[in-house]
């Protein structure tokens, strides 16, 4: 894509995106090459396109299809839906209706019984006791694979099931209550992981390894190219290159090694299970309409946009190096209430990592160590974008801005544009 097409996208982004939302079938015909260039488009736009094309596909074979029966206890929902669902095929899955019972229970489902199933399996999926997932040490509410998953026998199979699950909601446009760590949309867009997708799961970990990059690490750091396992009990050492373990890791290998040693934890580690996981996800949506979409917006997608109460919010902030009645901080509540529910749902994923709002409200928002209310801190004269500290719910804001409309700015960019980019405690 040249770099004259890219520079005009981006130059008449507002109306084109304009245009689209007011003809979708744009993206079919004249304007089909902007899908190819996903950060042009915003993410109604995507996500309509996303469905459209899902729905196409499936259209023309769904009549084929009957209902899919699902009789279940409510306590044993995931095991029993599993026991189920196991022996459909991935079309009979996508294509098949469902109609859910709960057991010694009233009801008729006309949409509402599904919708209590989803909500329930999302939280069951997460049970510890299947060992499937282990919560991100950042929050404690958005999900990793455990890579000692093996010790439940099924779990590749169970893993094949999340992701037919969240492959059916996706399909069938339901909500799933189910975040999960930005690695994890990383592997289902089929993106590279890198070390900055380390702060959420181990937050001292990745700040060693950004101190790494930053400083001159001779005579400080005794590490070779191989990482220690430990698989229940049993010790190995894991070579990231041939004969890792005999080779030292220096100033000039450093960030080879950090790359190596991120892919080993976010992805090698959990290799069967994303596997699994994706398998059943693929078999339900295409690999290549989700490519259309940031990790981001992938949650979004999954999860919903979350209904957010900016006075709420506001009321539940705390300031560092800020004073109330400073301009920046009524520039940025200003922002925030000038954006979409899309945006806003952008910024609480840019600070906290995740766009979900506990149920108690943002007085309740987890961080590293438990409840960590929302804070504003100063960054400094300075007119860098803002950054964020994910595990500390943080979000660092120059105090030069000497605007409403260049903070607003530099924020839409941070959060639109600036997903890799993280501030480090």
């Amino acid at each position: 894509m040249s770099s004259t097409f890219l520079a005009f996208t981006g130059k008449h982004k507002k109306i084109l995106n304009t245009m689209v939302r007011n003809n979708p079938s744009l993206l079919s015909g004249s304007f089909s090459v902007l899908v190819h260039n996903p950060n042009m488009l915003e993410f109604d736009n995507k996500r309509s396109y996303f469905f459209s094309r899902l729905h196409d596909r499936s259209q023309r074979q769904r009549a084929h299809y009957g209902t899919l029966q699902i009789n279940v206890r409510r306590q044993y929902v995931f095991e029993d839906s599993f026991n189920i669902l196991e022996r459909k095929s991935g079309d009979e899955i996508k294509h098949g209706k469902l109609s859910v019972k709960f057991y010694d229970e009233e009801g008729v489902d006309a949409g509402g019984v599904t919708r209590e199933w989803y909500s329930v399996l999302a939280r069951q999926m997460f049970n510890p006791g299947y060992a499937l997932f282990q919560p991100q040490a950042a929050d404690s509410l958005t999900y990793q694979p455990n890579k000692s998953s093996k010790v439940n026998e099924h779990h590749l199979s169970f893993f094949r099931f999340v992701g037919r699950i969240i492959g059916k909601a996706l399909h069938d446009q339901r909500i799933l209550e189910a975040y999960f760590s930005r690695s994890v949309y990383k592997h289902m867009l089929g993106k590279p992981v890198d070390h900055n997708d380390l702060e959420s799961i181990d937050p001292e970990y990745h700040k060693s390894l950004v101190w790494m990059l930053n400083n001159d690490i001779e005579g400080i750091f005794d590490l070779t190219f191989s990482v220690e396992t430990d698989d229940f009990g049993v010790v190995n050492v894991v070579d990231l290159v041939p004969n890792g373990r005999n080779v030292a890791v220096t100033n000039e290998n450093k960030a080879e090694y950090v790359r190596l040693i991120a892919d080993q934890r976010l992805s090698t580690d959990i290799k069967e299970q994303m596997e699994a996981l994706l398998k059943g996800l693929y078999e339900i949506v295409p690999k290549d309409l989700l490519k259309i979409f940031s990790e981001r917006e992938l949650e979004l997608l999954i999860s919903g946009l979350p209904e957010i109460d900016v006075d709420e919010w506001r009321a539940n902030t705390v300031l560092h190096n800020f004073t109330p009645t400073h301009p920046v901080i009524g520039y940025f509540w200003r922002a925030v209430r000038s954006f979409t529910m899309e945006e806003r749902a952008k910024l609480l994923q840019f600070v906290s990592g995740s766009s979900r709002v506990p149920l108690e409200g943002f007085g309740s928002l987890q961080g590293m160590s438990g409840v960590t209310k929302f804070s504003i801190t100063s960054a400094g004269e300075t007119l860098a974008l803002p950054t964020a500290h994910t595990c500390f719910n943080q979000i660092n804001l120059p105090s030069s801005y000497t605007s409403y409309e260049q903070l607003r700015k530099a924020l839409l960019t941070a959060i639109n544009e600036g997903a890799g980019g993280f501030g480090f405690a």
